[in-house]
């Protein structure tokens, strides 16, 4: 007897829930989630006015996200017109759980402890004894261990590792580092047997993206470019809340643009590449060429700018011209709504944002903004973020053991 197609009401009767159907719990957990980020302490009416999802809805996810502790209800109720029920605020709770970040420089490491509104609590800088990656990572986890001793209390969710260079996300590898020297580094694997913990990995232009997306200037935004430049040179471009990746992550990968005009060498052989051009190494070496004294590391080109150096203020406008000039052309290939630049000269100094701005040109230079972080936490901010994004991503997975 052949065989016939069950009816729809059997299949929709499955106990096994389709993909479809988790990936929509999935979105709309996330979607209440960053509503009371945003939005926080919040009714639980105004989320469901927000987000269009129902007030039965709305009312289960928020119970789920109290009972794992991401959530809490304000101390104060907000009374509706002194009329019924009063109407209980929610808000992220910073109280329970931490995260970790960790972002792996050329120079050092910084390892950080932050709220889960993005609040460095805690952080270290692990200057490195050579550029091992077994023995960079296990004093990141030795640094993390003495910071979670000093914060007792406070449950970590998870470790985000940001990295330079070329990081493929999915599984948790640096694919290559030039200037360290990594090749196909297995960083979440190795720090996550060092620490118990899961780790999230990501190249650190794409975590300051999320950091701006979820905690920044550029939350909103239906389109973020963010330039990156320290020792290492690299961008990332997000859509409608999606960065893209490419191929094994390797997008944003700029360290080789051609500069019109740039006359530094690089290791690839040709001169005038972008990294070559606008790397810290370059700019610490300028600075020393042209008299300004105790230069080892670009804070120190800041300090004497702040300190009224007037060529330390003049190289660092000119970096600061020369990454506008970088970004006018990632703009004019991508055309981001907003474009946010991390580099120490335009986080510390007017002058050298309007240089940055003059550089892109009239017509874009107000959608051009500094990086919303501090210069002190910004890389313990993208370490962060990389964690704090998959947490806002998939609200529901936080695991049941840490409750």
């Amino acid at each position: 007897m052949p065989r016939t197609a069950a009816p729809p009401s059997a299949l929709s009767a499955s106990p096994v829930p389709r993909v479809a159907d988790r990936d929509r719990r999935r979105t709309s957990a996330s979607v209440v989630l960053r509503s009371v980020l945003e939005h926080g302490p919040v009714a639980r009416s105004t989320i469901a006015r927000l987000t269009g999802l129902s007030p039965a809805s709305v009312t289960d996810y928020c119970a789920r996200f109290a009972e794992t502790g991401l959530i809490r209800e304000a101390a104060v109720p907000r009374r509706s017109g002194g009329v019924g029920r009063p109407h209980v605020p929610v808000d992220v709770d910073t109280e329970r759980f931490l995260v970790a970040g960790v972002h792996i420089a050329v120079p050092y490491t910084t390892v950080a402890l932050l709220d889960l509104r993005g609040r460095v609590v805690a952080r270290r800088e692990l200057k490195h004894e050579g550029t091992d990656a077994g023995r960079v990572l296990a004093r990141a986890a030795e640094g993390l261990a003495a910071l979670r001793a000093a914060v007792p209390g406070r449950c970590p969710l998870g470790i985000g590792v940001a990295v330079g260079g070329w990081v493929d996300r999915e599984s948790g590898t640096v694919v290559e580092h030039e200037l360290l020297g990594w090749r196909e580094v297995p960083v979440r694997e190795v720090l996550g047997a060092r620490t118990g913990l899961p780790v999230h990995v990501d190249g650190h232009a794409r975590a300051l993206v999320a950091a701006e997306r979820l905690f920044g200037r550029a939350r909103g935004a239906g389109s973020v470019l963010h330039l990156f430049v320290g020792n290492v040179v690299d961008a990332a471009f997000a859509t409608h809340d999606e960065v893209h990746r490419g191929p094994r992550s390797a997008a944003g990968a700029i360290a080789h643009l051609p500069v019109p005009g740039g006359s530094e060498p690089c290791a690839c052989g040709r001169t005038g590449c972008l990294q070559a051009e606008l790397g810290e190494r370059t700019l610490c070496r300028r600075a020393r060429a042209a008299g300004v004294t105790g230069v080892a590391n670009p804070m120190h080109v800041v300090a004497s700018a702040a300190g009224g150096d007037a060529v330390a203020r003049r190289l660092l406008v000119e970096r600061a011209a020369a990454t506008g000039r970088a970004a006018g052309l990632l703009l004019d290939v991508l055309n981001p709504e907003t474009v946010v630049v991390t580099e120490v000269g335009v986080i510390h100094f007017e002058d050298c944002l309007a240089a940055l701005r003059e550089a892109v040109g009239p017509a874009r230079a107000a959608d051009v903004l500094p990086s919303s972080f501090a210069a002190d936490s910004v890389l313990a901010v993208a370490g962060g973020s990389v964690v704090l994004d998959a947490l806002f991503r998939d609200p529901l997975g936080v695991s049941p053991e840490l409750i």
